[in-house]
């Protein structure tokens, strides 16, 4: 990896993940720092094939790009989710609560766009979601999901940190999972005034230790919990 190359992917991210911009904007930077990081990549890597789609995704934590698929996985998800939420919220969100999720959307967004243009050939393909069990007409419904989706986010990528061996793609996902915590404690302050950081509260995702922290999820388990709302079947291989 040159430094140039190097040197310009790190410009890139922070126009990214750093810099005061709205959130079309942000798409914009999303798009172009990830292409600049996966030029940087296929110079890093040999071109590897993820299988098709139709029978099914595989995930090899053999290396980065196992756990950038990961990542790239569950925020297809996410983003499916919010988008979804924005387009028709429920009849009882409040005007804040429709505009948060109208922003949030553009966050999630970013991310999934970041991660396969990031991957380019090496990414896997879209996923097939199930929200079948989600009353989308419900604020209950709707607030408990994207409190169980922002708290398994950030559990996933606090397990997978571990994994990464690029300490540029650790930064990113530091990043990234910083706006996801950000999110997990708006949706739990909405559900619950003031809570969104008491430890009583908690779910076992989300729950905070003694010590301050954020809790911690392997990618088997998460993927065991994310299952139930994706369609695709998802091949892991070297965990």
């Amino acid at each position: 990896m040159k430094n140039n190359e190097l040197e310009t992917k790190n410009e890139l991210d922070e126009s990214l993940l750093n810099s005061a911009v709205g959130r079309r904007s942000f798409l914009q930077y999303a798009g172009a720092s990830a292409a600049a990081l996966a030029l940087v990549a296929a110079g890093c890597r040999k071109d590897r094939n993820f299988g098709d789609i139709s029978t099914g995704a595989t995930l090899d934590f053999k290396d980065d790009f196992g756990v950038l698929n990961y990542a790239y996985a569950l925020e297809q998800l996410e983003a499916a989710f919010y988008v979804k939420v924005a387009s028709a919220p429920p009849s009882t969100f409040t005007t804040a609560q429709r505009a948060y999720f109208q922003d949030i959307q553009f966050h999630e967004i970013a991310h999934r766009e970041f991660f396969k243009n990031a991957l380019s050939t090496a990414a896997i393909g879209s996923l097939e979601v199930d929200f079948s069990s989600i009353d989308f007409t419900s604020a209950s419904s709707v607030l408990a999901t994207a409190m169980a989706f922002e708290d398994l986010g950030v559990a996933a990528y606090n397990g997978a940190g571990v994994r990464i061996k690029s300490t540029d793609y650790l930064v990113l996902a530091g990043k990234i999972v910083s706006v996801e915590a950000r999110h997990a404690a708006y949706v739990r302050d909405i559900i619950s005034n003031g809570s969104f950081a008491d430890l009583a509260s908690m779910t076992a995702l989300g729950a905070v230790n003694a010590s301050g922290l954020d809790g911690a999820l392997t990618p088997d388990k998460v993927l065991g919990i994310a299952g139930k709302y994706i369609k695709t079947k998802i091949n892991v291989i070297n965990l």
